[in-house]
């Protein structure tokens, strides 16, 4: 067999094997992006005519790395964020062997086929534990007012996790069935708004919400439906949302009395603002960055600061957590205005520098890559840590793929 051929099967079967490794726990994910790495780095040596560091997302990625290698040294404990720092470059090279293996590989959809499957089967699992409150695995979640587990066993990321994967999937599949006849259109309706539901249903209210909006933005931006086929989908999506939400007792409460009711509804929203915990977080976080403005307290490092005020009590504004669930609010007390500046405006380019080319060229997957990354930012809305390893995996996937899916641009089209 052929060296390309094999570092091919190589590719596609530990690109395949990424779903499943998240879900199987941070530690096997980790040593399967590590191994992903290792086989393009050697390949590297082999490619001729190819010079990575003219390129410029490239460059950009480089500025971020080296920024947070800065940020170790001037955090408040250098211990606590430099393993995530130093190992940000893992990140930088799966992007460049995601867009390398789509560039020069003919079998990307079977990479897609594969994490479909991987996908359903937790949407399955997390249908059949909404419905008899146990998973497949005999888990089921209770500590987190019963929100779904599934896989993750005692923790409630299952929306996060499909939500990572959903506008890729969904995508994917679109562009499969858009052209085909009503009875493929119909079916892949069902499945869009299956993986949708399944969020809902998940109890994650923050998620919920981003996928209602990404869904709503995919339907808008998307070129391939037209605005009668539009109207329609969204106002299906509306009916579909609400059925799920009203007919479980358990879905009203997440998303009416404890969310909705409390902000729109006069007399409890006062009481909501001085107790709702996220809130209490953000507070918590700005206060931070009031104290440390140029430079935050260092990448993760929102723990050791709040920890340390237990004892010293500087400030009673500070609470104590892993961090303050909102991403400007993290970025603005671990990194200040200088850090903040730096990585929003560095990924906002890399977002939105190829927004026209993403909304024409009809790539349904390219666009909810962009849609996924842009429900990222969302304010407002608590989200988990940025730099933490399952939300930077999720997020650096739909980066790369966002680039690497369409030949325009594929950092590799050029050479």
């Amino acid at each position: 067999m052929e060296k390309s051929s094999i570092q091919e099967k190589l590719y596609l079967y530990l690109f395949s094997f990424i779903p499943l490794s998240i879900v199987l726990g941070p530690s096997i994910s980790l040593a399967n992006i590590l191994i992903i790495d290792l086989i393009f780095l050697v390949n590297l040596f082999f490619i001729k005519n190819f010079k990575l560091e003219t390129k410029y997302e490239i460059t950009l990625f480089f500025i971020i790395y080296l920024y947070l290698i800065c940020n170790s040294f001037i955090s408040i404990s250098f211990q606590e964020g430099a393993l995530r720092n130093f190992g940000f470059l893992r990140f930088i090279i799966i992007f460049c062997t995601i867009n390398y293996f789509f560039h020069t590989s003919k079998n990307t959809d079977r990479i897609f086929n594969i994490w479909s499957i991987t996908i359903f089967i937790v949407v399955l699992d997390s249908i059949i534990e909404f419905t008899f409150g146990k998973n497949l695995l005999g888990y089921g979640d209770q500590l987190y007012s019963n929100r779904i587990v599934s896989f993750f066993k005692d923790e409630p990321i299952v929306g996060g996790y499909l939500l990572g994967f959903v506008f890729i999937v969904s995508g994917f599949y679109f562009d499969k069935f858009i052209n085909k006849s009503l009875k493929y259109k119909l079916i892949l309706t069902f499945i869009i708004l299956v993986l949708f539901g399944c969020i809902l249903i998940t109890g994650e209210r923050s998620n919920g919400i981003k996928a209602i909006i990404g869904l709503t933005l995919f339907i808008f931006l998307n070129k391939n439906i037209k605005f009668n086929s539009k109207i329609f989908l969204l106002f299906l999506s509306i009916i579909i949302s609400s059925l799920i939400i009203f007919n479980s007792s358990y879905l009203k409460i997440r998303y009416g009395q404890q969310l909705f009711t409390q902000i729109f509804d006069k007399n409890q929203r006062e009481k909501f603002i001085e107790n709702n915990i996220y809130l209490k977080l953000y507070k918590s976080g700005f206060a931070i960055f009031k104290d440390h403005p140029i430079f935050g307290v260092g990448n993760k490092n929102y723990r050791v600061i709040t920890t340390q005020n237990i004892e010293t009590k500087a400030n009673d504004q500070y609470m104590l957590n892993t961090h303050p669930h909102q991403i400007y609010i993290e970025l603005l007390s671990e990194h200040g205005l200088v850090g903040s500046l730096i990585l929003l405006s560095i990924f906002f380019t890399l977002i939105f520098k190829n927004l026209k080319i993403i909304i024409l060229s009809r790539n349904s997957v390219q666009l909810g890559c962009l849609i996924y990354l842009i429900i990222n930012f969302l304010p407002i809305l608590p989200s988990g840590s940025f730099f933490n390893d399952f939300s930077l995996t999720l997020f650096w996937l739909n980066l790369s793929i966002l680039y690497a899916c369409n030949k325009q641009t594929n950092i590799f089209s050029k050479y």
